[in-house]
């Protein structure tokens, strides 16, 4: 089978790609040449997955299949994954996919194109730390729904032993760490209140970060008070206290030994490894290297995302959902162009419009970029969680349209006021 644009990956770059070229050439010819692939038959926004691993986010309700995304946006979806390219024959194959037992749902295939976008992501970086495997990892919605029964599992356990309490330990103090911290803490209170006072316990959350602050990547002012609102909460949080090692029931930090019944590994991405086998130039974190138009060293081949070592000055375009974002809409161009058999002249340019942070249902941080008003400016409470929350309607509005998106969100919040924001099955 032949589609001119073949995107893999349905992350929140990739999908948004899809849907604005299906739009753009319309129900009668978009579907027979847009066609994407991903390994899962639904969509979670990935900066929501810290919500659906506690709990506070119901990861059936929120979850949006790509078939019928597909069918609104007049694309094509197929379930796979990548297993081999050949940029200068433009084909690729997609490995065959099995269920959980091992049988085979779907063959290998092999599919041609005239353009391909990889927007695979990324993974966790363990750094060769020893035990890691005994650490859960929030990558894929899959990931965050196994944490969620077992924290379940782990919270009424604890309501009903003797002790009382349950330590839970987070390694990585980045965005997914804090935030994961934060709705672990809403998650926890929200239970205890359709609990007896019987059984009631503690939760005793660790986030450990190996450098010298949490949030390294936003300014220290934002670091600070981010640092003392969960510690104000109870949360012991470590810094300069690089992991060692990790075993089943605890984790050696510095020169601590930290007991822990669940352990989280946030401290850090990279690319898969099979990136290097694909016959494109790679870095050392297995990104593939592209130039100014996203264009890997495979002539009509692409990349965006957390998977792209896109140049930005003197360092790369972060790995943040409004880089995949950007690059969406400046992919959707190039490639409307080239089919259209245009020149297209402009080259990428990322502009960082600052970063926020969840800190629980009705509060949150943020650092704004200067050139919204100048100078950079910091937002704090409920106006930092309302742009938080502002930034996945936008990702919805690409996908789903304004209309759809608001019939979505007061869908949700009527859901919500019905059955509660803790999910408990």
């Amino acid at each position: 089978m032949h589609y001119e644009i073949v995107i893999i990956g349905g992350g929140a770059g990739g999908l948004e790609l899809a849907a604005q070229l299906g739009r753009r050439l319309g129900r009668k010819i978009g579907r027979d040449k847009i066609l994407l692939v991903d390994r899962s038959v639904v969509h979670i926004w990935k900066p929501t997955l810290h919500e659906v691993a506690a709990g506070t986010l119901d990861a059936h309700q929120e979850g949006l299949s790509y078939v019928i995304l597909a069918r609104r946006n007049h694309f094509s979806f197929t379930l796979g994954e990548i297993a081999a390219l050949d940029a200068e024959g433009k084909t690729l194959s997609l490995a065959e996919v099995v269920d959980d037992t091992g049988e085979q749902i779907v063959p290998a295939r092999r599919i041609s194109f005239t353009w391909a976008v990889l927007a695979i992501g990324s993974g966790s970086n363990f750094f060769g730390t020893p035990g890691a495997e005994h650490a859960f990892v929030l990558e894929r919605a899959s990931d965050a729904i196994r944490f969620q029964r077992r924290l379940l599992a782990a919270f009424t356990r604890a309501a009903f032993s003797s002790e009382r309490k349950l330590g839970i330990a987070i390694v990585g103090a980045g965005a997914t760490g804090v935030e994961l911290s934060a709705e672990l803490l809403e998650a926890h209170q929200l239970m205890l209140l359709g609990l007896s006072r019987d059984q009631h316990f503690r939760l005793d959350i660790s986030l450990i970060e190996a450098g010298p602050r949490i949030l390294a990547a936003l300014p220290e002012r934002i670091s600070a008070k981010a640092q003392a609102a969960l510690e104000a909460r109870g949360v012991t949080v470590q810094v300069s206290a690089p992991v060692s090692r990790i075993a089943e029931d605890h984790l050696v930090a510095g020169e601590r030994t930290i007991e822990a019944d669940l352990i989280v590994w946030a401290a850090g991405i990279k690319a898969a490894e099979s990136n290097a086998g694909y016959g494109l130039e790679i870095n050392r974190a297995n990104q593939f290297v592209v130039n100014a138009r996203l264009e890997t060293s495979g002539a009509g081949v692409f990349a965006l995302g957390d998977c792209a070592a896109c140049a930005w000055g003197d360092r790369l375009v972060p790995a943040r959902a409004q880089a995949a974002h950007q690059q969406a809409s400046y992919l959707a161009d190039l490639l409307m162009a080239r089919l259209r058999g245009r020149d297209f002249g402009r080259d990428f340019a990322y502009r960082d419009f600052g970063s926020l942070v969840s800190l629980g249902e009705k509060r949150g941080l943020g650092s704004l970029m200067g050139g919204l008003g100048g100078r950079n400016f910091f937002v704090d409470g409920l106006i930092a969680k309302g742009m938080y929350m502002a930034l996945h309607l936008d990702h919805h509005r690409a996908i789903l349209g304004f209309w759809n998106t608001l019939v979505l969100a007061l869908a949700r919040l009527l859901q919500r006021r019905v059955s509660g924001r803790l999910k408990l099955h």
